[in-house]
């Protein structure tokens, strides 16, 4: 049996996700899902939007996930070494560089392939653009309620 492991933020699901995960899963028989911890979500990116308990029940119930578990803050090769999977999954614009991740779970005694999951080319596949069009929408409805003096 082939175990992938993919990971990420998972702040606000979008079909840039259901992508690489579904393509993570293909790589293998049995995909296991690490969902960033709150902790580390502020430290590395943003404030969560969703809590980390909400993201990883939401993206363990999408099909190609067979499990989901919440990461820890720091120490990130003992997830790996829980895990142990044969190939991780990483997404297109997931830091680090492959051969640097590569070298890193080699120096940790992990032994898996590294894979890098190409980009769904989508109009809303990203966290970002999703929040700016909801951004760019409530901004437009209330300058209509300013013009027509609501």
């Amino acid at each position: 049996m082939v175990r992938v492991m993919a990971s990420g933020v998972f702040d606000i699901l979008h079909m840039g996700h259901v992508h690489y995960l579904t393509e993570a899963r293909a790589l293998g028989d049995e995909l296991w899902v690490v969902v960033a911890c709150d902790d580390t979500v502020r430290k590395l990116k943003h404030d969560p939007i969703t809590p980390e308990k909400m993201r990883a029940e939401l993206v363990g119930s999408l099909k190609p996930v067979a499990h989901a578990i919440i990461g820890k803050s720091g120490g990130r090769y003992e997830v790996v070494k829980q895990i142990a999977p044969d190939i991780i999954a990483l997404g297109h614009d997931q830091p680090p560089d492959d051969d640097i991740l590569q070298k890193e779970l080699e120096e940790n005694g992990i032994v898996a392939k590294v894979v890098r999951i190409g980009q769904l080319h989508d109009d809303l596949n990203g966290t970002r653009k999703i929040l700016r069009k909801v951004i760019d929408w409530y901004t437009y409805q209330n300058r209509m309620k300013e013009v027509e003096g609501d």
